[in-house]
């Protein structure tokens, strides 16, 4: 079974049990996944590597819009956001600890034997593609700059 699949029959389950909020979340992944499906040259189907990064981008822009929420004092839309990004969350892998991540991105370093600054790019290239959805790219980032000096 795909994460699409999954998602759909996850949305079935909350129109039946009449689970609003969930049913919201749910339908805003899946409404990514037809949009995304429908772009001219897109396949017909996405893989599941594909929906976990929408999954982890909704999640990204949910978190953000209830820290706004919440510096304006509005709890009532914070609530309602940090709900969407808890669905979000429960398709997403675990993330990495910090340890994790470290120990990652050394690995990486040692396979392109990166030793500089200037190896930068080519160390984020990888544990970009490796660790997607593992951890986020400004933490990657700062791991990678921090390892690299």
């Amino acid at each position: 079974m795909t994460l699409s699949d999954k998602i759909n029959d996850d949305l079935k389950g909350a129109m039946k049990s009449r689970e609003k909020e969930k049913l919201e979340a749910l339908r805003n992944i899946k409404k990514v996944i037809i949009e995304v499906k429908s772009v001219k040259g897109a396949g017909s189907e996405l893989d599941d590597d594909e929906v976990l990064k929408i999954i982890s981008k909704l999640a990204k822009q949910g978190s953000e819009s209830a820290a706004i929420y919440r510096q304006q004092g509005r709890s009532d839309l914070h609530d309602q956001e940090m709900f969407q990004v808890g669905v979000f969350e429960k398709y997403l892998p675990a993330k990495l600890s910090a340890e994790e991540l470290t120990g990652s991105i050394k690995a990486i370093i040692a396979e392109l034997g990166a030793t500089s600054m200037k190896d930068m790019g080519k160390v984020m290239g990888m544990a970009s593609k490796k660790l997607a959805g593992l951890a986020d790219g400004k933490d990657i980032s700062e791991k990678v700059k921090e390892l690299l000096q």
